[in-house]
């Protein structure tokens, strides 16, 4: 994949640097009045972008802004131009290639070498066997769920539509329907064709716990097809 941005892979999801998509833009504005502007259309700092002071080339460091991808797509189709588009198919691209399961697979199982290689250097071997192998089975089996399975809200801003709209979509195909409770459920058919997986959830802060309708990766690429909107 050409790449028109760079894109930045060191936190848990990719990200791109402000400065790099004003230029990939081709924006006359300044960025330092160009970033603000873009800001005014509710884009909040530590959740959508977050400040660093950019590498010196000689001269005071700049301030520069890692934007989440979802925040990248939106100044993109702000631009209202070809180069806006182009870079938006581009994050797009991205998201996806980030989010196949293989991807995903790759990701936790460096994530779980790297947490067993920290261990092993305060403890015996021993102890590492008979002490993290199971964590670490676990650590790897949480990894993956909360990678693979993705909740409606999640999906459908995956697939770049309202997640009210995809709703409807589902519940008038006959993918789910609204249980007495009110509650999303899927079609026994569906979720036995892989689409959807029922888990049981606890919420630590509000200490809720219940179950919730999750979407698989095959779920999601079957209704990134079907959904025209």
């Amino acid at each position: 994949m050409h790449e028109l941005v760079k894109i930045n892979y060191q936190n848990e999801t990719p990200t791109v640097s402000g400065r790099d998509l004003h230029e990939a833009l081709e924006v006359k504005t300044a960025y330092n009045d160009w970033f603000p502007r873009m800001c005014e259309y509710g884009f909040e700092e530590e959740k959508d972008f977050h400040s660093f002071l950019s590498k010196s080339t000689g001269g005071r460091p700049s301030t520069d802004h890692q934007l989440t991808m979802e925040m990248a797509k939106e100044i993109c189709m702000l631009q209202r131009n070809e180069k806006g588009k182009l870079c938006r198919q581009y994050f797009i691209a991205i998201e996806r290639q980030w989010n196949t399961p293989e991807a995903v697979m790759a990701r936790a199982l460096k994530m779980a070498e790297e947490t067993i290689s920290r261990l092993s250097s305060t403890v015996s071997k021993l102890t590492v066997d008979n002490q993290i192998m199971q964590p670490k089975a676990d650590y790897f089996d949480e990894l993956v769920d909360r990678n693979l399975l993705t909740s409606f809200r999640e999906t459908a801003k995956q697939l770049c539509i309202k997640e009210r709209d995809f709703i409807k979509f589902l519940v008038d195909k006959k993918y789910i329907y609204r249980d007495k409770k009110g509650k999303l459920m899927p079609y026994a058919e569906h979720a036995e064709k892989g689409l959807f997986e029922v888990k049981e959830c606890y919420n630590e802060k509000t200490a809720w716990s219940g179950t919730q309708t999750l979407v698989t990766p095959k779920g999601r690429e079957t209704f990134r097809l079907l959904c025209k909107f």
